[in-house]
């Protein structure tokens, strides 16, 4: 079956994460992507911890999919060639602050005069205007400005970031969705514009603007750190005879099942617990009787009581044990790829299901410019020859 974004083609200037996440969900639902770095390859193959091969898993998990081409933006002769790219393409793809050169070369303005209906979508840390667009940033720092990093943690703690780069990945799954949008508009309209997401603007957007910035304007309260409690009801980690366990029973029904099945029914009735306001204020108090719960099980055993009583519940894993989940087998979320001299690396494939339109992995990493002998003669038509001189000359 042919899949959503077959004929879509897209430029990506992109380098660490929220970027190259974007376009890697792209290419798995069709769209030919062509990554472009510079010549001698990109700064982000090589993080913590490497691979065998010297180049970070991170890195081949988000250049899955892709074509890779080289090309300096910033000479003369690349500009030229960027032109020419930018006719063949659908969107043109960067997540270079406001102010850089690659930011004014890979500039809407410039390049819809070359092609009236291209797509730019623009991935920055804080936006494409306002006073701190030309600022760079990642996504702890963006984290800390935006106030999620002061009140996560335990009480007392310093500020503590989360390690899943979330604000990075939300926000390359925003691009994607403007994209999408975008190309729907120009199939109604004829028409290419500008697709502006930031870090920031995800951030409070999944933060303060779900609840803290309205409790801290009309209530006046500054959201704590509660640890791994949930809040504003009581949920949260707690350890069993042998492991963790993870539970939520957030709403009335749900915690009436939990009271009766830890064994104590009686708390159903306590006006200490009535209200899911009640429950998170005396969290310590029921956190203390589901410890003495739990302290005479295991995390099979309690989860095998709180299953049968439909609360929300899970065992906290390693990565290995997630890895070898039979739900994660089922859904089919991690897929492996044949490397040289690594053997089989696992990825993550888009986590969307279509009953028409598949996701696929096709193809690992691209090496640093593998495909500047198929893309430029391509759509180009450039000799090998041709080819051959850009490289001496540094353009590719």
């Amino acid at each position: 079956m042919e899949r959503a974004l077959e004929g879509i083609r897209v430029l990506e200037f992109a380098r660490f994460v929220a970027g190259p996440y974007c376009t890697t969900h792209l290419a798995d639902l069709g769209a030919e992507v062509i990554k472009v770095e510079r010549p001698g390859g990109a700064d982000d193959r090589a993080f913590y911890p490497p691979s065998p091969d010297g180049e970070s898993f991170s890195f081949k998990a988000l250049t899955r999919n892709k074509k890779g081409i080289t090309l300096n933006v910033r000479s003369e002769r690349g500009k030229e060639i960027l032109n020419e790219l930018v006719k063949q393409a659908d969107v043109v793809f960067h997540n270079f602050p406001q102010g850089t050169t690659e930011a004014r070369v890979l500039d809407y303005d410039l390049l819809s005069q070359v092609n009236p209906q291209i797509i730019v979508a623009a991935l920055t840390a804080w936006g494409t205007d306002g006073p701190y667009a030309r600022r760079v940033g990642f996504d702890s720092i963006v984290q800390a400005e935006s106030a999620i990093m002061g009140f996560t943690g335990f009480p007392g703690n310093p500020p503590t970031k989360a390690q899943v780069p979330f604000i990075d990945l939300g926000t390359g799954l925003h691009a994607a969705l403007g994209i999408v949008v975008a190309l729907f508009h120009r199939q109604r309209t004829g028409m290419g514009q500008m697709v502006d997401v930031s870090l920031l603007d995800t951030a409070v957007s999944f933060g303060i603007g779900l609840g803290p910035a309205a409790e801290r304007k009309i209530l006046g309260i500054e959201r704590p750190q509660v640890g791994n409690y949930s809040y504003q009801a009581f949920g949260g980690c707690f350890r069993a005879k042998d492991g963790w366990v993870s539970l939520s029973p957030a709403s009335d029904t749900l915690w009436e099942r939990f009271v009766k099945a830890i064994g104590r029914g009686d708390l159903a009735d306590d006006p200490r617990f009535e209200t899911t306001i009640g429950r998170f204020e005396n969290r310590g108090l029921i956190g203390s009787m589901l410890e003495e719960w739990l302290a005479e099980r295991t995390v099979d055993e309690a989860i095998r009581v709180l299953e049968e009583a439909r609360v929300p519940c899970g065992r906290v894993k390693n990565v290995l044990e997630a890895m070898d989940d039979p739900q994660v087998k089922a859904r089919g979320m991690l897929i492996y790829q044949e490397y040289p001299k690594l053997g089989e690396v696992p990825v993550s494939p888009t986590p969307i299901k279509f009953s028409r339109t598949p996701v696929r992995v096709d193809t690992p990493r691209p090496l640093v410019g593998e495909h500047n002998e198929e893309v430029y003669p391509r759509l180009l038509g450039y000799s090998l020859k041709e080819l051959s001189q850009l490289k001496e000359d540094g353009v590719i």
